[in-house]
């Protein structure tokens, strides 16, 4: 039996400990996983995902900040994530969240093992804020390295209001 991690450090290397890797490809009932083509209707179908996951653990209060969180990660993979073309059907961007009470994890894999790189938001032009939104409505943000060759990108949220 896993010990129920205490704060959000606890609870990112218990998600470290285990691996996104592994946590990508398990089945859990706390855990939604969703394989998404790398065509830009997947932010909507992500943004859809995420609002319903978050409704059935009963954290409906998340759903506008991990929404918005999700596009942008989900955005930036669509648009950054490179990879060879004859690996774009059997590399897709996956969205995946995890509820350990009372954090909710969501991350979005992709092939890339390129490193996000925030820039300085301007205000003006329509590019280059998705980060600084990330971090500005989520508790916290990083990246790991995976281990079949890629990165997942999260962002943590508390569930307690």
């Amino acid at each position: 039996m896993v010990e129920e991690p205490k704060s959000a450090a606890d609870y990112l290397q218990a998600t470290r400990d285990v691996g996104f890797d592994e946590l990508l490809g398990a089945n859990h009932s706390d855990a939604t996983a969703c394989p998404l083509p790398r065509q830009a209707d997947s932010v909507k179908t992500a943004r859809d995902v995420t609002r319903s996951t978050l409704s059935d653990w009963g954290l409906s209060e998340l759903s506008d900040d991990a929404a918005l969180v999700v596009s942008e990660l989900v955005t930036n993979a669509v648009r950054y994530a490179l990879c060879p073309p004859s690996q774009i059907e059997t590399t897709p961007i996956t969205l995946m969240l995890l509820h350990l009470s009372p954090h909710v994890l969501l991350a979005v894999a992709d092939p890339s093992d390129e490193v996000p790189t925030p820039k300085e938001p301007d205000f003006i032009s329509e590019n280059g804020r998705g980060l600084y939104i990330v971090e500005t409505y989520s508790q916290c943000w990083g990246w790991d390295h995976l281990d079949r060759g890629g990165k997942a990108v999260w962002a943590l949220f508390s569930g307690t209001v």
